[in-house]
């Protein structure tokens, strides 16, 4: 006499490989180290590790002052390198087997402020990103309200006084982009004189 199989382990094994409800992604999945098939994944695949390699390299030489080079090679033979403080310095050393000349305090500082500053920088970007999509929904709020077609002909007494400027400056982007479009267009009749 056979015995059922077991459902508990049937189970846990789609429990794990299903995603949570409600959740649209898969989130960061851990990839089996192996080639790639498919030519174009491939090199998405390589442009996102590489990126990813550039990051955790930087991190590494300014956490902890360390002098290192990577260069890597696509499929196509192109040569990609990184360095701290530069390739060939590092290059260079490592051929005379010869420690690299540590960077003064004064470098290093500048670099951690410089690093410091493109983070504050980001949060900003970020800040001002928020901001621009906040003022592109009262746009587009303002004109379904109205009944209007198109963004342009949303009500201006409707917006606000941080909405206007932008608005402004994004009608004045479409004339420019009108204008160049028919500059470009090869007219029937000739221009007024």
């Amino acid at each position: 006499m056979t015995q059922p199989p077991r459902l508990l382990p049937l189970v846990e094994q789609a429990t794990k490989t299903l995603p949570p409800l409600g959740k649209k992604t898969k989130g960061r999945q851990r990839r089996e180290n192996r080639r790639v098939e498919k030519k174009e994944s491939r090199q998405v695949t390589f442009s996102k590790r590489k990126s990813g390699l550039w990051k955790k390299a930087a991190e590494l030489a300014v956490l902890c002052r360390a002098s290192l080079a990577i260069v890597v090679f696509s499929e196509a033979g192109k040569a990609f390198a990184f360095g701290s403080p530069s390739t060939d310095a590092v290059l260079g050393c490592a051929d005379a087997l010869a420690p690299v000349p540590a960077a003064d305090d004064v470098e290093w500082e500048a670099l951690e402020a410089l690093c410091r500053e493109t983070e504050a920088t980001g949060v900003e970007v970020a800040a001002e990103a928020e901001r621009m999509s906040a003022v592109g929904k009262k746009v587009v709020e303002v004109q379904t309200q109205a009944g209007k077609r198109f963004w342009w002909e949303a009500d201006v007494e409707a917006l606000g006084e941080a909405e206007l400027p932008v608005f402004a400056r994004a009608l004045q982007r479409l004339r420019d982009n009108v204008r160049r479009h028919a500059d470009k267009m090869p007219s029937a009749a000739p221009p007024p004189q």
